[in-house]
């Protein structure tokens, strides 16, 4: 989570590490709100994934979110099957550090997290967020449905509005379909509320969405 000199190209599938089919043991219960981390979750929720540089910080903007049943840390958009953190810190795994959000849409609104995500980082940045280099703390949206892709690609049409009016940069958050999430070794599953004191360089641009 420090500042080096991590590769800002993602690799191609055939240069990314093989990895390996053991899934990463984890707990199955939040830290926070008690409730499973894994699925199956109750069907009347839905999940959400998005990436917003270093996944401790991020995954707390998140839990803090009414309407938010559980949160958990992982990595995805990239190639190789259950990584480890070392793996994806070589920047030859293609993965980004996401949050997986599973929310209550009768609580809260996939709206109402986009909102979120865009506010709580700066989606500037390219490879990096602050002072947090490579292509595991890019910006990104992952979705899961048709609906939630139009909703995430008009939110970034809107912000970018925002942020051109206030004389910012162009937005460099890739949006698309979620593919595999990994989950992340269990230390780093809601591992600012187990150190409360922990590294988070998470911080937005102070520009509204509204």
């Amino acid at each position: 989570m420090i500042l080096s000199s991590k590769k800002l190209i993602l690799p191609s599938p055939a240069e990314a590490l093989p990895g390996r089919e053991t899934v990463m043991p984890i707990t199955n219960k939040h830290f926070i709100t008690g409730n499973p981390i894994v699925p199956p979750f109750p069907a009347n929720l839905r999940q959400a994934l998005f990436g917003l540089g270093c996944f401790w910080g991020a995954e707390r903007k998140f839990w803090q979110q009414p309407g938010v049943f559980s949160t958990a840390v992982g990595y995805s958009g990239g190639y190789t099957p259950n990584p480890t953190y070392d793996e994806v810190c070589t920047g030859l795994t293609g993965h980004n550090e996401v949050v997986r959000v599973i929310f209550d849409p009768a609580l809260t609104s996939y709206s109402e997290l986009l909102r979120l995500f865009w506010t709580s980082h700066n989606p500037t940045q390219g490879m990096r967020q602050g002072n947090d280099i490579g292509t595991q703390y890019r910006s990104g949206i992952y979705t899961y449905t048709r609906e939630q892709l139009d909703e995430a690609l008009k939110s970034k049409q809107h912000y970018q509005h925002r942020l051109t009016e206030a004389g910012s940069n162009k937005i460099t958050t890739e949006i698309m379909p979620a593919g595999a999430f990994y989950y992340a070794e269990d230390y780093h599953q809601q591992y600012l509320a187990k150190e409360p004191r922990g590294y988070c360089g998470l911080g937005g641009l102070g520009i509204a969405f509204d």
